[in-house]
């Protein structure tokens, strides 16, 4: 019996002991939604996971959001906007029809105070990503001013990212350590009901919503009264539960069963236009041996990304050889050689050999009495695999590597020390100078420059990209950072993401969205047929 078959009915002998068999009585318009994992509150200031956008995106709304073609910004809680011609004071003309769950009305008031607590929270995580602020002022009830003390050419569409959800904050103040754990005030398509971390959490529709995106058909309210996210950890669990209709939607889908679920015809499985989540593979490059570009070269060119795309990734992926995807705003296509990220085992071969390092007895190379061996932090989960097979292709070219695979809950830890040759790791961007700003700026060192790249021209380029005040200038200033961190070769691109949103018999298809790998978005499509 081939392998999906195997999975799915294992799958569904577990599912009662995955899904909970006392879940309170719901709405008959509720609609389950099975994930991998929970966060440890939901707070937009605080965390960066995937687990805490999602829902975010749903309980709140953002001043502007982003089309499906994850380059065009479109309104939002703000009607209309305008940037002074120095790039420093954005003018934000909000709805006056929003209101929060609670009933209270958003004003201008909530985003300066949404912003404040940002700048000021201890615990507040990538504050790049709301630039350099001078100063946020309510104008009036329905008048933003942002003010930043340099230009920042991406604000825009980081104001699209989660981290910049308006929040009650006189709410926030009165939750203390509940906020995000027993209740969130938001202004967003669903509201807080309840959560049992690790379990499930459960969404009510919020009467009064009609400000969605406009690129929705619905721009709300939403048309069902529940959304119920279940924890389901196992792959072939949530094949299961969405076969058997106990689970309703799921992006978390193994890539093994996308074509059985694309063949039955109670199920719709639908992907977003345009999505940008990358996997790869970093260097230290301040360890011995790995510090040696020649050496760096040779890696790249032993990875075989096809056979990876094909292998643990079902041929679902697209080998990926650049670190961003080419559909990204900003790709800089004719700045990166590609070539240098092709497999090619002889020539990694070659220049290995030119560079002193010749095979010896044992089947791996030696240079000056030292064996090229390599060590390499993982996660687990589907990683595991990646890494098992690159571990085979740089033992071809004479590279002992050295792998070891570490849970979510310890290898965050170990990825901020200075202990191994090479890391593993996948992210979500937006643009070319989204993932730029994230890795290569020498202040981001030890994490999330993990590579230690530490460059005073990389800095002075990304610093004049973001603050760039033309479209032309900004993509200039980052194809120049494109081209040198490519040809230093400091990462191993594996694969593009796909993204694939399954659709139960209830259910009609879902819209999928590509924002920071959250594809139910903001939950307006969720409809029952």
């Amino acid at each position: 019996m081939e392998l999906s078959k195997l999975l799915l009915r294992a799958g569904a002998i577990a599912l009662t002991a995955a899904l909970p068999l006392t879940a309170p009585a719901v709405a008959e318009t509720s609609v389950s939604v099975l994930r991998t994992i929970d966060t440890d509150r939901y707070d937009p200031h605080t965390s960066t996971a995937r687990s805490t956008a999602e829902i975010m995106f749903m309980m709140g709304d953002t001043l502007v959001s982003l089309a499906p073609d994850m380059k065009t910004i479109r309104p939002l809680l703000a009607k209309s906007w305008r940037v002074s011609p120095d790039g420093l004071v954005y003018t934000f003309k909000l709805r006056d029809d929003v209101t929060f769950c609670s009933g209270k009305k958003l004003t201008a008031s909530d985003v300066k105070a949404t912003i404040d607590r940002w700048i000021a929270h201890p615990k507040g995580v990538v504050k790049n990503r709301m630039g350099d602020v001078k100063e946020v002022r309510a104008v009036d009830d329905y008048t933003v001013e942002y003010e930043l003390t340099q230009p920042y050419s991406e604000l825009l569409y980081q104001m699209t990212q989660h981290f910049h959800t308006i929040l009650n904050v006189e709410e926030v103040e009165k939750l203390g350590d509940d906020f995000g754990v027993k209740g969130f005030d938001g202004s967003g398509p669903y509201c807080f009901e309840s959560w049992e971390p690790r379990n499930q959490l459960v969404l009510k529709k919020h009467e009064a919503y009609s400000w969605g995106p406009d690129f929705y058909a619905n721009m709300g309210p939403a048309k069902v009264d529940k959304v119920i996210w279940k924890i389901v950890p196992e792959d072939n669990n949530r094949v299961a539960g969405i076969q058997t209709a106990q689970g309703d939607a799921t992006q978390y889908l193994p890539y093994w069963a996308v074509d059985q679920l694309e063949a039955n015809p109670q199920i719709s499985v639908t992907s977003p236009p345009f999505y940008f989540w990358t996997y790869y593979v970093g260097f230290k490059i301040t360890r011995d041996i790995v510090d040696d570009l020649e050496v760096r070269k040779a890696i790249n060119l032993a990875v075989d990304q096809k056979a990876m795309a094909e292998g643990p990734f079902f041929g679902k992926a697209a080998p990926a050889y650049a670190y961003t995807h080419s559909g990204t705003l900003d790709y800089a296509s004719d700045a990166i050689d590609e070539s240098l990220f092709g497999y090619d085992p002889e020539k990694a071969a070659a220049i290995l050999d030119a560079d002193g390092w010749k095979m010896g007895d044992d089947g791996f190379r030696h240079k000056d009495g030292k064996k090229l061996e390599l060590v390499a932090y993982s996660f687990s989960n589907i990683w595991r695999q990646v890494m098992e097979a690159l571990q085979g292709d740089l033992r071809k070219v004479g590279i002992d590597l050295k792998v070891e695979v570490f849970d979510a809950t310890v290898i965050w830890g170990k990825l901020k020390t200075q202990d191994f040759d090479l890391y593993t790791m996948s992210y979500p961007y937006v643009s070319a100078g989204d993932a730029l700003n994230l890795y290569f700026p020498s202040a981001n060192m030890p994490t999330p420059n993990r590579m230690n790249w530490d460059n005073a021209q990389t800095d002075a380029w990304l610093k004049e990209g973001r603050g760039a005040l033309t479209d032309a200038d900004r993509a200039a200033a980052y194809a120049k950072v494109q081209k040198q961190v490519h040809d230093a070769v400091v990462w191993i691109p594996i694969v593009h993401e796909p993204m694939f949103v399954a659709a139960g018999p209830r259910l009609k298809p879902v819209e999928a969205h590509g924002i920071y790998g959250a594809g139910l978005y903001k939950g307006l499509s969720l409809e029952l047929k």
